[in-house]
């Protein structure tokens, strides 16, 4: 699947907050920043496969509880600050929806082992002879 279905509206939840920031006046009195949440965890809208790499991805913006956190003051309206918001979530749910390719188990070349146990003899020779020794 390339692009994922969208999300329905009742999974998720806005908070309006004042921005931190410069904005003169305006910055004090609206609520212009965006806190969107999204239960990764709970959703029902979500495939079983696409909720677990979402939640095994180490990103600050999950809770512990699988609960996303996506915070945007961006712009100076609250409208803005909510799609670019809502773009985030989708970003971040699209990522959840590409499969990482698997990786093919190869070996070493015959060169690269010879090289890299030449260069542990050399280290090794040149360490050997930092070492001091006690004639007597």
């Amino acid at each position: 699947m390339s692009t994922p279905p969208p999300l329905p509206e009742d999974e998720l939840v806005e908070r309006f907050v004042r921005a931190s920031g410069p904005g003169g006046q305006n910055v004090n009195k609206v609520a212009t920043a965006v806190e969107l949440r999204f239960d990764i965890a709970g959703s029902p809208s979500l495939p079983e496969a696409v909720r677990a790499r979402l939640l095994a991805r180490r990103d600050r913006r999950l809770t512990d509880a699988g609960v996303l956190v996506i915070s945007a003051q961006r712009f100076r309206t609250q409208e803005r600050n909510r799609e670019d918001a809502r773009e985030r979530l989708a970003a971040f749910i699209a990522a959840g929806y590409e499969v990482p390719k698997a990786r093919i188990a190869t070996r070493p070349t015959r060169g690269a082992k010879e090289r890299r146990l030449g260069a542990k003899r050399e280290r090794s020779t040149i360490k050997r002879g930092r070492a001091v020794r006690d004639w007597d």
